[in-house]
């Protein structure tokens, strides 16, 4: 397989397995909770963030283990805010952008750094 049809099938690998990840954790929850005190919480669970980030870890440690960073980071930050956009798009006052604003910002950040330091453990800690 030539290496450039290598970084694209983890691109799109990459930008499927969150999407996938988004609608089994997150996707089927859309109702609030409502408590006896009037508060409101959810609609996810803790647990269920959780499992969608502990569901990512493995993806992006396998493309970033191989070289392919700019994969991980960039397929998987596109994945999480296409998935966020779709699921949360509905809200009537426009400030899911802001939410979806700041997936986009943190996954950014999170499959940056986690990338960046796998890459560099699987190559022996040696730049080059």
């Amino acid at each position: 397989m030539h290496p450039r049809a290598g970084k694209t099938a983890a691109s799109v690998l990459l930008f499927l397995v969150p999407v996938a990840a988004w609608a089994a954790w997150l996707g089927w929850d859309q109702h609030r909770d409502v408590h006896p005190d009037g508060s409101v919480t959810g609609p996810y669970e803790a647990w269920q963030v959780i499992g969608l980030v502990l569901t990512l870890l493995a993806p992006v440690c396998w493309a970033a283990s191989r070289g392919y960073v700019t994969a991980a980071v960039l397929g998987t930050t596109a994945g999480l805010t296409a998935a966020a956009w779709y699921d949360w798009s509905d809200d009537a006052s426009g400030l899911f952008a802001v939410g979806v604003g700041m997936v986009m910002v943190a996954s950014l950040v999170v499959t940056y750094t986690l990338s960046v330091l796998i890459a560099s453990v699987a190559k022996g800690g040696r730049r080059g």
